[in-house]
């Protein structure tokens, strides 16, 4: 639970286990250095391959860890041979704001935000993320504090704020 997600784009069984191969190798790695893993893609591209790595972590990531985490992967892709003789390109990037929200981290990451959310009762719910944890999301509706189970909780998605209601620019 919590893994990356590493469902190939494409219906090939070929890469969906290069996917699996490639996750296995660089799990360790991303941990290591205190990342989460949040997916592998392999997409080819003519003659070549491009491997798409996605990481996050507390705080997000910034340009400094991106290109430490790419010479660690590359090393380590380097090292195991996972990628073969083919050539391919490694590319390694964090989640964009359009991520669906789904595990208690992307939950917890995105307190302060504005999202909007299906409930299992079929309600959505529109507010800002004030506090998460493994068991509950609580949101401020309206400046209406609303505490909703995880699991109870569909895909959530951070809505963008070109202001905030205050009038001035959104604070990250």
């Amino acid at each position: 639970m919590g893994g990356p997600s590493t469902t190939p784009r494409s219906g090939n069984p070929a890469i969906a286990r290069l996917v699996t191969a490639v996750t296995a190798t660089l799990e360790p790695v991303t941990g290591a250095a205190g990342f989460d893993l949040e997916a592998v893609e392999i997409v080819p591209a003519g003659r070549r391959k491009v491997l798409r790595v996605v990481i996050d972590r507390d705080g997000g990531v910034d340009l400094d860890a991106i290109a430490t985490a790419s010479r660690d992967f590359s090393a380590a892709l380097d090292a195991d041979s996972v990628m073969g003789e083919a050539p391919y390109v490694l590319e390694v990037t964090s989640p964009g704001v359009d991520r669906p929200l789904t595990l208690s981290r992307h939950w917890r990451r995105a307190v302060g935000r504005l999202v909007e959310v299906t409930v299992s009762d079929g309600s959505t719910v529109r507010g800002r993320v004030t506090d998460a944890d493994d068991a509950a999301v609580t949101f401020d509706v309206d400046g209406v504090q609303r505490s909703i189970a995880l699991s109870e909780l569909g895909s959530g998605r951070v809505q963008l704020e070109f202001e905030r209601s205050g009038g001035g620019p959104r604070e990250r």
